[in-house]
């Protein structure tokens, strides 16, 4: 019979045969946050990046056509900034939709086949929104004070 390990006083208790386990101890938020952002599957690290590098590509195209415009050059086809900042946006959400598609397959389960559905393209999607908006107001409200 099969009782509980008394070794030492105060020591924790466990069936013989079993190593006891420490106390499980509570992580703040901050902390769990903090390992879920460590710790990120790596498709989705690619999904977001490639987002991120279209953006930040595209962000340093507008903010050098921005300059070139503000500081006098003659450019053909006159003002295109906001014809510009709608394509930038349409290229990131569509990249970032794809790249999603493409590198983040959906959980299933025990089987070892891969499934892509409309769901994957959609979370890229609304994914890369607050990246595209983010790169837009870095280049925009940040960076082009500084270099002009």
């Amino acid at each position: 019979m099969a009782g509980p390990d008394t070794d030492a006083p105060g020591a924790p208790t466990a069936p013989l045969g079993k190593p006891a386990r420490p106390p499980i101890r509570h992580r703040s938020w901050a902390e769990v946050r903090w390992r879920q952002f460590r710790n990120a599957p790596r498709p989705v690290v690619r999904a977001v990046l490639s987002s991120l590098f279209v953006a930040i590509v595209l962000g340093a195209g507008y903010l050098a056509y921005d300059l070139a415009l503000r500081r006098g050059a003659i450019i053909p086809g006159g003002d295109l900034r906001v014809l510009f900042v709608a394509l930038d946006v349409i290229v990131v959400l569509a990249t970032g939709s794809v790249a999603t598609y493409l590198f983040v397959p959906q959980p299933v389960g025990s089987g070892n086949r891969v499934v892509r559905t409309r769901w994957s393209a959609a979370l890229g999607l609304f994914a890369a929104v607050p990246v595209c908006y983010l790169v837009l107001v870095v280049v925009v409200q940040v960076i082009e004070p500084i270099l002009l």
